[in-house]
């Protein structure tokens, strides 16, 4: 699950050779800035942890350590954003999703999303889900997130919404399980609308 820039993005929870298939680094200029999108490597990780913890978005060393092995093993794909010459944020691309139905179909998930405070609404998150759609699209035609129900994620909703993602028609899941009629769940973060986006999806819009 992702929240929107505005967030604090927290989700519920390759091999060499591919990691270098990977679009290279992109450089854009939002509002007349800077920006650079590239692959997480190696070094990033001390970079990450201080970074991330420095602007109150809490990660432990071993699970950004964890994120650049499960990079070099094809499972993740991590993004980084460096606007200014500044950590700005980061996100990632599971090819195994944490929702069973999306590991049923094969549908790769956008996962762990953040911008920094201080950088948001640049056009920054934007920037990070135009690169992960590219990749998911190239490698699997199609891309899955979560979200969730409450206002914390409303900016989340409606950025979803407006870039053509839509329900996957199977209701609302509670830690990855279908939420039953009648049942009666706790709103918090692993309450999530899971939602789908195809290529062509957001030109039909």
């Amino acid at each position: 699950m992702v929240r929107s820039e505005a967030d604090s993005h927290h989700a519920p929870s390759h091999s060499r050779k591919e990691l270098r298939e990977v679009p290279e680094a992109k450089e854009m200029n939002p509002m007349e800035s800077q920006l650079i999108i590239r692959r997480m490597t190696r070094d990033d990780v001390e970079m990450l942890y201080r970074e991330l913890n420095g602007h109150g978005i809490g990660n432990t060393y071993d699970k950004i350590e964890r994120c650049w092995q499960e990079n070099v093993l094809e499972q993740r794909i991590t993004l980084v954003a460096i606007h200014e010459n500044a950590f700005a944020g980061w996100l990632h691309l599971l090819s195994r999703s944490h929702y069973p139905p999306f590991v049923d179909e094969g549908i790769p998930e956008i996962n762990n999303f953040d911008v920094v405070p201080a950088k948001r609404r640049l056009g920054i998150g934007s920037a990070l889900m135009d690169a992960v759609e590219a990749i998911a699209f190239d490698k699997h035609g199609i891309v899955g997130i979560g979200v969730g129900l409450y206002h914390d994620y409303g900016n989340a909703q409606r950025l979803y919404a407006k870039r053509g993602y839509i329900p996957d028609g199977r209701g609302i899941s509670d830690h990855g399980k279908p939420v039953e009629p009648g049942s009666y769940v706790q709103v918090g973060h692993e309450l999530v609308l899971w939602l789908t986006k195809e290529p062509a999806r957001e030109q039909r819009v």
